[in-house]
């Protein structure tokens, strides 16, 4: 793997490294500084690397400025420290710290170092005094597993201020081991919280391979399926050496498979390596949006036009303070103010243009009054990062523990200021794990595991423009202790989104479905992954992306969108509508008309055409006409309970007298006939009055039936909530339908045998015989009620109600017109025939007709 890594190297050499032609220099520099103090506190950090190459040294400084500037943080906390009276008065802190060269036994032999005191490893300890306290380092995986275990055979406290995986935090592995920086365990929470305030549905994946990396993942995968956010891909950037030779390849990390997402979460673990800037810069996918933790630095050194591909770059980020003095303690930093400092010694070389003087090596023709702050921020930022804070934390905790174990020492025995200082380090392991404290700028720290606090996060935004200048903008903060709702405040006019987008980005496999359409799943796709159906009728979706469609209240309707269900309107037939009018119009005309016949009747009572076929049975049926038609007005108007009721009863009812009446019309007809004929019988019928008990006998067997009706299964208000969109109309039931037909049937039987009786006595020879009229009046009435009743069974709502007025006016109209227009055509036109001298001239002319033929 090693000869791989340096393949690379020598590949990358002229953009990666600087060359100096004084190698002497270069050698006599150490890789490790040392400040000499009462107590040390030791420091590993990966600054840069040595490569020996066709007889030249080279210098790379691929961590550059983030990881030196946790180099700062150290030793800016041990300079504030000693300058504060009440934390270890009358003992000053000295440091020792030493580069992790990525190379095994490069990271034993500083181990050894620091331990031995000298840069021959013995299998001993050589000093005679035990000055360092505790080491800091960030414990990359490989790392720790080479020096946890060396330095924990001696219980030596291990303070890590990077991410460590759990499995490492076991205590009964590593009970040295104590670490500062807070757990990523909210970090997914806190990203998916950002895919659902904008609605991203569709989201990349790239991980970087190792256990912290893994364990995002399967963090992430759980909070993403939980808030029904699909992950688009999953994109695992291999470690070092193999991301090497990826580049070599041109292996591309985003391939056409990856093209759909616009929003992507590139998750950096610094433990691992990688390529993944190289790959999307030289890409040059610039429309993305990345979402990325605070570890991953997308500095691209030497990149400095606009349409860099992490323009508006979301990082997550540890909340802390800014520490008071820090940034002008960076601006001070010089090698000349610290010479010891290999690393900033040759960075300082490299961006300011010096040279190395011949007689002792050291830096001249600099820029005058160089700063780092001069450098654009791409290049170095002078603001403290999350993993400094951290560092200055780690001193902080170490200082504190010392502070209290050697001030229980001086309660317990009181010692000089010499003694004071001789102590095991592992005697400063309890107190480092229960250490707790506020550092100088308020923040509450805890390094005990169990009791650390929630994660807070800041999101930054990053905007890059030409020369390498950078702007870092806080546009929200995440919290994880804040109740459900308020965990992630955002100023979302303060985003810089990507170069090119110029509106919050979408990023969805399928757009949303609106109110109205419901999802309908594709099938063998994520399920983000869907299409749009349009809900059934009477079926609403009232908002976006509903699963399912639901049904209506059987008093509602779904409006023409189908996202809303509206309360349907009560109708029924009422007098103010066009229809009701002109329906009881018409049955308040036909009932004057029949009135006025009737009074036609009465005033012209005594002649011969108004006593003929019986002038009581005529009245009679004239008053039930009026009836019928009267009691259409029943079945327009709000229906109720009584009305319901009357309804069904009085058509019965009032039809039967009528149509029974006509029977015994017919039925005097014949009679009348048969008087002429010998026999004393059929003269007796006629004079006692027998047709006029038809009507009561007839009528009385309908008011049973009524009767029975009514008993059992009255009729009732129901409503008809289908028949017309968007209105509940309300009817009534007829209760036994069984009764009602019971009803019907026997009123048809009544109106078929009238009219059998009358078309067998139409050709009757008598001077006033209506048995003609009857038997058209009956064929009128029997076709309007033959034709109802599948009429009447196919229609709903008013229609029907409509239907059956309509019966009963018809037939009540059939039977007035058909019977009683010819008598009164003659009793108003025609009245010379409507007198005895008049019957006589016109029986006399049919015999004399009747003669000669």
């Amino acid at each position: 793997m090693l000869a791989l890594i340096s393949i690379f190297l020598l590949l990358q050499l002229p953009s990666l490294v600087c060359t100096f032609d004084n190698e002497a220099c270069l050698r006599q520099r150490s890789t490790g500084v040392h400040k000499d103090g009462d107590v040390v506190i030791g420091c590993f950090l990966s600054l840069y690397y040595y490569i020996y190459y066709t007889g030249k040294y080279y210098f790379l400084n691929l961590y550059i400025a983030h990881n030196y500037l946790n180099y700062l943080a150290f030793t800016f906390a041990i300079e504030e420290i000693n300058r504060t009276p009440h934390l270890l008065p009358n003992i000053s802190l000295g440091y020792e710290f030493h580069n992790f060269i990525c190379s095994h036994w490069r990271i034993l032999e500083n181990s050894f170092i620091l331990l031995s005191g000298q840069h021959e490893i013995p299998n001993y300890i050589c000093k005679k005094e035990g000055k360092c306290a505790a080491v800091l380092t960030e414990t990359p995986w490989g790392a720790s597993s080479q020096i946890g275990p060396l330095l924990e055979l001696y219980r030596f406290p291990q303070v890590t201020f990077g991410s460590f995986p759990s499995t490492l935090m076991d205590s009964s592995h590593y009970p040295s081991l104590h670490q500062v920086a807070p757990e990523d365990t909210y970090l997914a929470l806190a990203m998916v919280s950002l895919m659902r305030h904008f609605h991203w549905t569709w989201v990349g994946l790239l991980i970087t391979e190792g256990h912290n990396g893994l364990q995002f993942l399967s963090d992430i995968r759980t909070e993403m399926y939980r808030n029904r956010v699909c992950v688009a891909f999953v994109k695992m950037m291999s470690s070092a050496a193999v991301s090497h030779i990826s580049i070599i390849k041109q292996h591309d990390i985003l391939s056409a498979d990856t093209l759909s997402a616009n929003v992507v979460v590139i998750y950096y673990d610094p433990d691992s390596p990688n390529d993944v800037n190289y790959n999307i810069a030289q890409n040059f996918v610039t429309w993305k949006v990345w979402v990325t933790n605070s570890q991953w630095h997308a500095d691209l050194t030497g990149r400095d036009f606009l349409l860099d591909p992490f323009h508006g770059i979301l990082v997550f980020s540890h909340h802390h303070e800014e520490i008071s003095g820090f940034r002008n303690f960076v601006q001070e930093a010089t090698p000349f103010k610290y010479p010891e400092d290999t690393y900033l010694t040759m960075y300082w070389s490299k961006n300011f243009d010096c040279s190395f003087s011949e007689s002792d090596c050291a830096l001249e023709n600099c820029t005058p009054n160089a700063s780092v702050a001069w450098l654009p921020p791409n290049r170095f930022d002078t603001a403290m990062s999350d993993r400094s804070y951290n560092v200055y934390n780690a001193v902080y905790a170490v200082a504190l523990a010392l502070h209290v174990m050697l001030f229980e020492e001086v309660q317990m025995t009181p010692l000089n200021n010499r003694e004071v200082m001789i102590f095991s380090p592992w005697q400063l392991n309890p107190f480092l794990k229960s250490i707790q404290f506020t550092n100088p700028d308020g923040d509450y720290m805890n390094l005990d595991d169990r009791w650390k606090m929630d994660s807070e996060y800041d999101i930054l935004n990053f905007w890059n423009f030409p020369e390498g200048l950078r702007l870092k903008v806080k546009v929200g903060t995440f919290s994880s202790h804040a109740p459900h709702g308020h965990k992630m405040t955002l100023s979302e006019d303060m985003i810089e989104w990507a170069t090119g987008v110029t509106e919050t980005p979408r990023s969805v496999c399928s757009e949303s479905c609106s109110p109205g359409f419901r999802k309908s799943p594709q099938e063998g796709k994520a399920a983000c992954c869907f299409d749009c159906i349009p809900c059934s009728e009477n079926e609403v979706t009232n908002d976006t992306d509903m699963e399912q469609c639901g049904k209506c209240p059987d008093h509602h309707y779904a409006n023409a969108r189908q996202n809303h269900c509206l309360k349907k309107a009560v109708n029924f037939l009422a007098y103010e509508d066009p229809l009701g009018k002109a329906l009881a119009g018409t049955a308040l005309s036909l009932t004057i008309l029949t009135v006025a016949v009737l009074g036609l009747f009465v005033k012209h009572r005594d002649t011969p055409i108004v006593k003929a076929n019986n002038r009581t049975l005529s009245y009679t049926l004239l008053i039930s006409l009026t009836c019928c038609f009267l009691c259409s007005l029943l079945f327009i108007g709000r229906p109720n309970t009584a009305t319901c009721i009357l309804q069904q009863t009085t058509f019965g009812v009032v039809f039967t007298v009528a149509v029974s009446t006509v029977l015994a019309k017919t039925i005097t007809v014949v009679l009348a006939f048969k008087v002429t004929a010998p026999g004393r019988r059929m003269r007796q019928l006629l004079v006692s009055g027998a047709p006029n008990f038809i009507i009561p006998i007839c009528s009385l067997i309908q008011l049973t039936l009524c009767g029975a009706w009514m008993v059992t299964d009255p009729p009732y208000i129901d409503t008809d909530a289908h028949s017309e969109h968007g209105h509940i109309i309300i009817v009534c039931n007829k209760g036994s339908l069984t009764a009602f037909y019971c009803v019907l049937g026997y009123l048809g039987s009544l109106a078929l045998v009238s009219f059998t009786v009358a078309f067998l006595a139409r050709n009757l020879p008598d001077t006033f015989n209506e048995a003609k009229f009857l038997t058209f009046s009956m064929l009128v009435f029997c076709s309007v009620w033959v034709t109802f009743l599948p009429v009447y069974h196919s229609s709903k709502g008013k229609v029907m109600v409509t239907i059956e007025i309509f019966s009963i006016l018809a037939s009540s109209a059939g039977l007035l017109g058909c019977i009683f227009v010819p008598k009164c055509y003659v009793i108003l036109l025609r009245p010379e025939r409507n007198s005895l001298t008049g019957i006589r001239d016109k029986t006399h002319s049919e015999r004399k007709n009747s003669s000669y033929h």
